[in-house]
């Protein structure tokens, strides 16, 4: 059976095709914290018969159209199948469920209709959602029965109190703290509705007006959302609706925060704040929409670590992992109230302060940032190399931290080429290629901010830690990287995607780099979805792994960036043709990952069981690839639009982009396939503060 999902800020539900919350992963959840349990919808004791359901495109109502099944003589009527039509109509606003069930008698003759609801509140933690068992519970509170309402509570071990209050426009004709039942009488070809609201607090006052102005202002900040930054328009290929998708679903993954917009990685488990997955969105849509990454670096500044603690993972100057806000994080049952156990969230952070100046010229933002970078930077080069061999490494500080701390955190990512765990402290190979680009990003800002001498000493550590990957990494009778050095400086000779990470911030030489692009772009790797997380053949390799074999979308948009970078855009333009022809079989929403089965004509891919969907690295993947194909970047600085060697995949043969702001100024762009060439051209006048620089 689907799950659907539905998200505004904070609180998010997860409901099947019918809109009930039935399995054991459903809710409705606000701040890690599962509000409602479950919610069924009955019509005389028996379960609707499903005619359609399904997300809004723009992901902000849900809507599931029901119809009853044959029923016995209720009231002197028998209610033959198919005469009610139920529509079930529901979107989230300023922390409530607003649902509007709307009834329709099709039926010659008179009907009454007995429409019931089963609810439960457990108020688990979402860690108990995913699994884990507690030692201690807290406690729930004597529900409150209303005539128009019930509320359901529980103070928990941290004697903080939760509450869940159901709300009904219309007294039920019985009311109990798990059900509540309604009779409804319909002449033919009559209607009638019933609204609900559900949240914690105190019971609200449902109605139609309620729910239409909570309707009109849930879509007015959505469209607010999606219409940030500049848009592309394709209307001829499935590709358009694959951005379109993605578009949507970044828009409602976007929590509105103090300082600015923040994408929570993804539904159901990562609804919240993740460092790294946050600061590779914020990369993916830079070009487009800069705001992404202005909100990601002030959100993840402001929580930066300013001691160490083993339980945390957390040392002076390390950048976020994840937050938690539920219970468990409160009592320190898990370590994630606040979590750094990440070593690459700390340079993908300086890194994308660098692009945003680059990018913006926002020179006194990077400014107010600065004492964060320099913080960040003395970990990457103090306590972030444990051992002192140059390198950044992590090993958990505490047992109930994450044992794996690169974005592959998974307890069987890391080995050696005999299959043998690596043992900590590990170096990853991207992460030293995220440290490379970390120090070129500090020369660049100190060069901007007008301190040569720093910016002289940031570059010459840049060089001296390139020197360092390509000594220790490169194996030449490989022709490839290793995955990681374990703690004794042991190289774990296996191959990864990760290394296609070292290509996106342009750490090999050319001849390197050219090897490493042969053996992604291998059928190895690349099986015709996209690239596997691990080649085919090596140790531990699984197609249905979490992370030894199938395909993550964002790795993949990351591999073929680097490709790109080493002047491989046609290479990149078929794989941005293969992850928009999975995305079509997806129904053009990407989920976190899929099984890493090879592509055969004529059959979808293969999905993997528990993907988060949505899930926003995956979503923003689709904006990085076309910017890879397009070769296009963006110098705020200079007004410099440089478009180098443009590609499209073969089934696309125009592209426009809208409003591309460029400094202080926006300009619109048309990318048209003529001959074998792609022709950019600007749509109206440039700005004189604008000039494109295409190059052939």
């Amino acid at each position: 059976m689907g799950r659907f999902a539905l998200k505004e800020n904070d609180q998010f539900l997860v409901a099947d095709e019918f809109g009930d919350i039935s399995g054991p992963a459903d809710g409705l959840f606000r701040r890690d914290t599962r509000l409602l349990s479950r919610l069924s919808l009955t019509i005389g004791g028996r379960p609707p018969s499903l005619l359609q359901s399904g997300v809004s495109r723009d992901n902000v109502y849900f809507r599931a159209h029901l119809t009853n099944l044959p029923l016995p003589e209720l009231g002197g009527t028998k209610m033959p199948e198919g005469v009610i039509h139920l529509e079930r109509t529901r979107l989230l606003w300023e922390g409530r469920l607003h649902e509007q069930i709307a009834l329709a008698n099709y039926g010659t003759q008179s009907v009454r209709i007995p429409l019931e609801f089963a609810f439960a509140s457990d108020f688990a933690d979402i860690f108990e959602v995913r699994g884990m068992r507690r030692a201690r519970r807290g406690d729930a509170l004597t529900p409150a029965l209303g005539a128009d309402h019930v509320r359901l509570g529980y103070r928990g071990v941290d004697n903080e109190t939760r509450t869940c209050t159901l709300a009904f426009s219309a007294p039920p004709a019985r009311v109990s703290a798990s059900d509540a039942a309604f009779a409804f009488e319909l002449p033919s070809h009559g209607r009638a509705e019933l609204h609900l609201e559900i949240g914690g607090g105190d019971p609200a006052t449902p109605s139609r007006a309620r729910y239409r102005a909570a309707a009109a202002r849930a879509l007015l900040a959505m469209r607010r959302k999606r219409r940030r930054g500049a848009t592309v328009e394709d209307r001829a290929t499935p590709f358009a609706a694959w951005l379109g998708k993605a578009r949507a679903d970044l828009a409602l993954l976007t929590d509105d925060l103090s300082t600015g917009p923040y994408p929570c990685a993804g539904i159901p488990w990562f609804s919240t704040m993740f460092g790294r997955d946050g600061i590779i969105t914020a990369l993916q849509m830079l070009w487009l929409d800069p705001t992404f990454a202005r909100g990601v670096l002030g959100f993840l500044a402001a929580h930066q670590a300013l001691e160490h603690s083993a339980f945390q993972d957390a040392a002076p100057g390390k950048i976020l992992h994840e937050i938690r806000r539920g219970e468990m994080a409160a009592l320190d049952e898990i370590p994630f109230r606040k979590y750094y156990g990440a070593v690459d969230s700390t340079p993908l952070f300086v890194m994308l302060a660098g692009a945003y100046a680059e990018r913006t010229g926002d020179l006194a933002f990077i400014d107010g940032l600065w004492p964060a970078l320099c913080r960040a930077m003395r970990w990457i080069e103090e306590d972030g190399d444990s051992n002192r061999d140059g390198f950044v490494d992590y090993a958990r500080g505490r047992e109930t931290g994450l044992a794996n701390q690169g974005w592959k955190d998974s307890h069987d990512s890391v080995f050696h080429a005999d299959g043998r765990a690596a043992e900590g402290p590990i170096s990853l190979v991207e992460v030293q290629g995220y440290a490379y680009a970390a120090k070129l990003a500090m020369a660049k800002l100190a060069r901007l901010r007008g301190d040569a001498a720093a910016a002289v000493r940031w570059r010459m550590r840049a060089k001296s830690m390139r020197a360092a990957v390509e000594r220790a990494f490169w194996f030449e009778d490989d022709r490839y990287y290793a995955a990681a050095l374990d703690g004794e400086g042991r190289a774990c000779r296996v191959r990864t995607s990760n290394v296609g990470h070292l290509l996106y911030v342009r750490l090999p030489s050319a001849r390197r780099g050219a090897m490493v692009v042969e053996q992604l772009t291998s059928t190895s790797f690349d099986d015709g979805w996209g690239i596997r997380t691990l080649a085919r053949g090596q140790p531990r390799f699984n197609p249905m792994s979490y992370h030894n074999g199938s395909i993550w979308p964002h790795d993949t948009a990351l591999c073929a960036a680097g490709i790109a970078h080493y002047g491989h855009r046609q290479a990149a333009a078929r794989i941005l043709s293969e992850l928009s022809s999975t995305a079509l079989q997806f129904d053009h929403r990407m989920p976190e990952l899929y099984c890493g089965f090879q592509h055969r004509p004529g059959e979808p891919p293969v999905g993997y069981p528990v993907a988060c969907l949505p899930q926003a690295w995956s979503s923003g993947a689709a904006f990085m690839l076309l910017q890879a194909c397009l070769g296009i970047s963006i110098a705020g600085t200079t007004g410099v639009v440089r478009i180098e060697r443009p590609e499209l995949p073969a089934e696309m043969s125009r592209l426009l982009i809208w409003g591309l702001a460029v400094g202080n100024a926006r300009v619109d762009l048309a990318f048209e396939r003529v001959g074998p060439r792609i022709a950019v051209t600007p749509i109206g006048p440039l700005p004189d503060s604008v000039e494109v620089l295409v190059l052939v």
